[in-house]
């Protein structure tokens, strides 16, 4: 049973390690699109990075899906192998990776709530005029149709249901 969670956690390290490797490769689109949407609203395109809105993988958009698939990794080498502390060590970061993984999904259904509350907190008439849906639904854009939301599913669906089989396979073991 534990090659089994050795399996599952090499796979949710995989999808954890996509968030990046997409945002590397689409960011920069994604961040066009999204000046191109602000100057259409007749707003400065600085207001993304003065308020550290970005869409490429730098600083935590890539060391923590990094970090959860290097975690991964250990526990699946640590099950395969047989050791103990393979099992524990499950039964303490699985939990905390499906965790981590609910609120992934939850910032992602309520971003544009969040964004808009996060302007509204600034007080700045500039960003408070923003049309915040049309600026996140154009730097979407910038990103293949097969990423949103073919590959954000799949990846929720393999973090979900392999953390809760690799819990149970490692309960069982």
């Amino acid at each position: 049973m534990l090659v089994l969670a050795a399996v599952l956690q090499v796979l949710i390290a995989l999808a954890f390690v996509s968030i990046p490797l997409v945002r590397h490769r689409y960011g920069s689109d994604a961040k066009r699109n999204a000046e191109a949407e602000l100057t259409r609203q007749g707003v400065p395109v600085t207001v993304l990075a003065e308020n550290k809105l970005s869409f490429d993988a730098g600083g935590h958009e890539t060391a923590a899906p990094v970090t959860v698939a290097v975690v991964m990794t250990i526990l699946a080498a640590l099950n395969l192998l047989g050791e103990p502390w393979g099992q524990v060590l499950t039964w303490i970061f699985q939990p905390i990776v499906l965790l981590g993984n609910a609120l992934i999904l939850y910032s992602q259904l309520t971003a544009v709530r969040s964004v808009e509350s996060a302007f509204a907190r600034k007080g700045d008439p500039t960003l408070q005029r923003i049309d915040v849906t049309a600026l996140l639904k154009a730097a979407e854009s910038g990103f293949p149709r097969w990423v949103l939301p073919t590959l954000q599913n799949i990846r929720h669906t393999v973090v979900f249901a392999g953390s809760a089989l690799a819990l149970t396979a490692a309960i069982i073991a």
